[in-house]
Parts: structure tokens; sequence; C-alpha cells
């Protein structure tokens, strides 16, 4: 339900929640973000704006693709190794064409030392879109506080195919080798352990996994296994299904992948959403384009730019593909502009994923394992390549920095600027093995996750410390908090606390950096959405604080 700014007020006592206020730390900073950005906190830390639509409602409109505030780097705002809090009322929308993106952070990816805050809006993560409206707020100092720990294997599964991150709990879909096995979906129960949520049908693979409408889908694929150089799969069972997860291992049809003009598919590739709708793609030729869902058990064939459409990613407004046709070209669609051709980068022959990165949508190829930025006038921009290796496969924005899974020694990288890649890890060790994967990544509990092929285990990692709320962020106007305090970070929306990290040392995270406390902008992509009523504390700020501030509402004031 959406509420008015009247709603909110209305919710409590003013005089009750200005009492408690009163008696708690005041703000270093404070933006109302009524018609400007200037700190009425009276100690001058006003900021510049840059491409906002001041509302009539006294928020401030971010567009998605421009629009942020920075503040000048100042004592006042650099915590070190002290406790902080930030808080702000943010406004999203349902039908969103774009990333939601930062809300803020004071962060220098060189150093990988400050904070961020943001909402992970994840399509493109290869064939999965494993976060959908999560929120995240993160510290690092340059430090590894969980190497890659092994949290085991789903089932017999040769392949993590996708993750999604849906009420509370991590789900892996898998792709299993043996006649008598069919693609299972598991729930991550802790540990090494997971619980068998069943099999959708039963084809050999569940591909991908999406949130829609708070409730989770799958799509089924035939796999050609020697694609990968495995043994090639006797289960021919055919894919290119739908279903809707309504658990205790139950499963609902919703829809087969077909038209009139490529045929029926065996398989699903993709699901992702985009203008509040669910979209699909095929992994093969065999019914290959764009199928936009439209309820029941119904599909709507949206065609296709003429080569296959396989992992879809949605940024800037348009719903992007990768293909794996050679010459692995990119192609955008929207529905009033139909396909527009974006060719392929320099030495690419297939493309296999998409993550917008501080802004700007970044590809994964083959076959040298090679990233590209999608810069002015639709040009690829050459941003590195994986070592020696053949793939670019998942790549997830996790604490301020980019990290991305590669094949054929199933490495994992960390984006370093420029073009510099630093390797992190390698998670799978198969012997005479010519591939081995890290197909699949997913933000999960404030860690890393990345799936692998052929051992099939999943991996965690953390990089500083993260706090995650692992459940759709709800729609209209909400209020978060973001708080440090001696030992842990603590998230909380609309006065509740949704989540805490493990406990850390203060003196492991001094987060003083030059860098400037932006609003709207950090490590993933320009906000889409409004914000009002920013604050900066140098304090932890308690339960009751945190609880009065959210009752108060997002009405504007110039009173912090």
């Amino acid at each position: 339900m959406r509420h008015s700014y009247t709603d909110f007020v209305c919710l409590a006592s003013v005089a009750a929640v200005t009492a408690q206020l009163q008696a708690q730390p005041a703000p270093i900073a404070y933006w109302p973000l009524t018609g400007n950005a200037r700190d009425v906190a009276g100690r001058g830390h006003d900021g510049i704006a840059h491409n906002i639509t001041w509302s009539a409602d006294g928020s401030a409109e971010f567009n998605g693709r421009d629009s942020f505030i920075e503040i000048p780097d100042h004592p006042d705002l650099a915590p070190g190794k002290g406790p902080f809090t930030l808080t702000a009322w943010i406004y999203t929308e349902k039908d969103l064409d774009d990333a939601i993106g930062d809300i803020a952070g004071k962060f220098d990816p060189a150093a990988r030392k400050g904070f961020t805050l943001g909402i992970m809006n994840y399509p493109g993560v290869t064939a999965g879109q494993p976060n959908w409206r999560n929120l995240a707020f993160g510290i690092d100092d340059a430090k590894i506080t969980q190497p890659w720990t092994d949290c085991g294997r789903p089932g017999d599964c040769k392949m993590l195919w996708a993750f999604c991150v849906w009420r509370d709990d991590l789900y892996a879909a898998t792709f299993e080798l043996d006649a008598d096995q069919a693609g299972h979906v598991y729930r991550y129960a802790g540990g090494t352990k997971w619980e068998d949520c069943s099999s959708p049908d039963k084809a050999n693979a569940v591909t991908t996994l999406a949130v829609f409408e708070d409730e989770l889908y799958a799509g089924t694929a035939c796999y050609d296994s020697v694609g990968s150089s495995l043994p090639a799969s006797a289960n021919k069972n055919s894919g290119g299904k739908v279903y809707r997860y309504d658990g205790r291992g139950k499963w609902t049809y919703r829809g087969q992948l077909e038209n009139p003009q490529t045929g029926t598919a065996d398989t699903v590739h993709s699901l992702a959403i985009y203008r509040g709708r669910l979209y699909a793609s095929t992994l093969y030729t065999a019914g290959k384009g764009l199928y936009e869902y439209q309820g029941g058990t119904d599909w709507k064939y949206m065609g296709n730019p003429g080569c296959r459409v396989d992992i879809l990613g949605v940024y800037n407004g348009d719903l992007y593909t990768t293909s794996y046709d050679p010459p692995g070209r990119v192609a955008r669609w929207n529905p009033t502009r139909g396909w527009q051709d974006l060719g392929a980068p320099p030495e690419t022959t297939q493309t296999y994923g998409f993550m917008p990165y501080e802004g700007r949508l970044m590809l994964a190829t083959w076959p040298k394992a090679t990233v590209y930025c999608l810069g002015e006038g639709d040009q690829w921009a050459y941003r590195g390549r994986l070592g020696e290796e053949n793939e670019t496969m998942a790549m997830v924005v996790y604490n301020g920095k980019l990290y991305a899974g590669s094949l054929p020694l199933a490495k994992v990288y960390r984006y370093d600027g420029g073009a510099t890649w630093s390797e992190i890890g390698r998670l799978d060790f198969t012997p005479d093995m010519r591939y081995r994967r890290v197909w699949s990544m997913a933000v999960f509990k404030g860690k890393l996750f990345a799936g692998t092929m052929p051992s099939g285990h999943v991996w965690s990692f953390e990089a500083g410390r993260n706090v995650t709320c692992d459940r759709e962020f709800p729609l209209g106007w909400h209020h978060v908090a973001a708080v440090r305090d001696d030992s842990r970070l603590r998230l909380y929306v609309d006065g509740s606390l949704v989540s805490r990290s493990e406990p850390f040392k203060p003196e492991d995270f001094d987060l003083s950096n030059g860098s400037p406390l932006r609003i709207g902008i950090g490590s993933h992509d320009y906000f889409r959405g409004r914000l009002a009523n920013i604050s900066f504390y140098r304090a932890a700020l308690s339960d009751d604080t945190v609880a009065a501030l959210a009752r108060r509402g997002p009405a504007p004031t110039t009173r912090p």
C-alpha cells in the first residue's frame, strides 16, 4: 500500500515523537531535500545537486541516469573507527525500467575504504535474477573478513545454474546429469546443508530463477551438457516451461515458451522483470526470442533481433539481451521502439551477462574473458580481462566493488579500475576437466555466494562487513536507517530492525577517506526514485530512536 505524507504524519503523536527525538544525539548533517540540497543542521555541509527534479511534495526525484548530490569531504563526515548512522526516506515505484541503485555512500574504490548503502536489482547475472529489491549496507577497509568457504553441494548437481534470494532464504537451481535425475531447486539451510524443494518437471535442468510479485518463478531446460565438456545427459525430457513455487516442494505450471515463427522451446534460459512484467528467453534456437508473461499460463512472443535472445538485463529504460550466436551481438528492446542492434565488442563471439557498475552497463564475454562497458554513442569500451581465462560469466556488485566469475579454471576476480582485475580465489579443482565454471552469483546475508561447475558446490565470501535485507523492499515511501555501532552493522526498515551483521572489532575498520559523500550514486547505479530527509549522525542511534524517526513520517521539515 502506498501512503501520502499526511498518512504518515497522522500515525503517531507529534509531541511524543518530538520529545523522544530531542533526548537523542543531533545529526551532524541534515538534508531535507525540499527544493535544494542545503544542510540545515547548521554545520555548512551543503550538497551540490546534479540534475535533480525538486518535487512539489517536498522531495528530490532522481532519474536513475545522471541525478545525484555530492557533499564535499569533511572531517565531520568521516566516522573513522567510530559509530555512525545514516537515515533516509525512500520512495520507489513498481514498474521500473532500470535498477533502483545506490541511496548513499562515501567509498573510495581504489583503497576499498568507506561505506555503501543501496538496493540490489540484479537481472542479467548469467541466467538468473538473484537479487530483487534487496537492501544492502556495507563497510570496508581493504579487508577480506571471510575467505572463500565451502557451503556444500545441493543434491547431486553438476552445475549451479542460478541463485535467487526470496523471503529471507537463498534458493539454487541445478543441472543433474543422470538419466533418472531432473533439475532441482534447493533452499540453503546453513553450513553445508541444502533442503530439496523438488523438481518442477522432468527436464534435466532448472536454469533460471526470479522473484516476480513476491513469488518465486523457475524456468526449466533440456540442457546439452556436451557444450560444457561434460558427458551427454541421458535425460532428454524437454523443458521450455515456467513454474511458480508454492512451498513445500509444490510447483504450479505457468506456461510453455512457443511461437509460430521459431517453434516450441525446449529451454528457458533467463527470467527478468522489466516495467513490472516478467520476461523470459530461451537457450537454444528452438523457440528463440523474447516472451512477455500475460498471466496464468500465457506468454506473448515479442520477436527477436535476428539472433538468439539469451541473457536478459535491464538498464536505463530498456531490456537488454546477450547472444551466443557469433559475433555475440547485444540488442536492446522496449515496447515503443522495438529492437535495436548494438553490435558486438571487438574479439567477441559470445556475450554472457550484464551488471551496472558506477552507473555504466558492464558486459561479460567469450573467448578472452574480457569485460566491456557501454559508453557514449553506444560504443563498447574495454575494461580489461580476467587473467588468462576464456570466459567471463556472472558479475555482481558487492560492497563497493564489481566481482566476476570465469572459465576454464573457475576463478573469481575483483575489478580494481581501468583495465585491472585481481584474482581473489579459485573455486573448482575437479581434475581432468576442460572447463570449470563460476557461473552463478548472489548476495545473501551480507556475503557473496558463487556456484560452480562441474563440482556443483556453492561457496561464500565476505569483504569488509555487510548486512542485507533478504526480502523484497516495499513500494512507496519507507524509512531506512543504516547503523554502525561499536561491533556490528544494523539495518532498519520503517523503524524495525531487519538484519544485523556478524560482530567486528572497531579498530579493524577505519572508514576515513578523501571521497565525497554522494547521495543517489555509488558503486552500482544511479538511484531511480525519490529521496527525502537524509540525516548523518556521528553516533549509533538506538532502536527506539530509529523507530521514532520512522513514525515521524517523510513530511519535509527544516528541523532534524
